[in-house]
């Protein structure tokens, strides 16, 4: 399931791919320790925005992936994506029964980034570690440290392809 971020943003048929990028704990997060729980206060980490615009003006199409559910939940990331001027077209959430594999399977994008969950879990609470395997071969999973921003990896989106990290999946 999915809500568009912009109203009048119309895909282009014509993009390279797709990045799928998971928002709280990755490109957001709380600005102090206080708003944990408080995804409505979530600002974004780093240089993140203008990282992903540099994807996008590549010609990859930008998506985001939340873990709210409630559409008071999905709605608050929304805003906190708009009001940040964040690229992309789509943010996908859960439905009632959905798993994040679920919209990675049915998505399948070419690069997948997300957080290593450190805060609740690890490696069990990520999105690529359930991904069927025919379908888990198809992504490039890139796992950042939790709260810690995407400002470490490449701009272009051909060394992203080359980029290594730590493989959790």
């Amino acid at each position: 399931m999915y809500i568009p971020i912009y109203e009048n943003n119309i895909e282009n048929n014509q993009l390279n791919g797709l990045i799928l990028i998971f928002t709280e704990g990755t490109i957001i997060g709380p600005k102090s320790i206080w708003n944990f729980f408080n995804h409505k206060k979530y600002i974004p980490i780093g240089n993140c925005i203008n990282k992903i615009k540099n994807w996008q003006n590549e010609g990859w199409n930008v998506a985001y992936l939340t873990s709210r559910k409630s559409m008071k939940g999905v709605n608050e990331i929304k805003d906190i994506l708009e009001k940040n001027h964040f690229p992309g077209n789509n943010l996908y959430y859960r439905g009632s029964k959905e798993k994040y594999k679920d919209i990675a399977e049915e998505l399948v994008p070419n690069i997948l980034i997300e957080d290593d969950c450190r805060s609740i879990g690890g490696k069990w609470q990520m999105t690529i570690t359930y991904v069927r395997n025919d379908i888990k071969e198809k992504i490039k999973s890139i796992v950042a440290n939790e709260f810690k921003g995407i400002d470490h990896l490449p701009d272009s989106v051909s060394e992203l392809f080359k980029y290594v990290a730590r493989n959790y999946a």
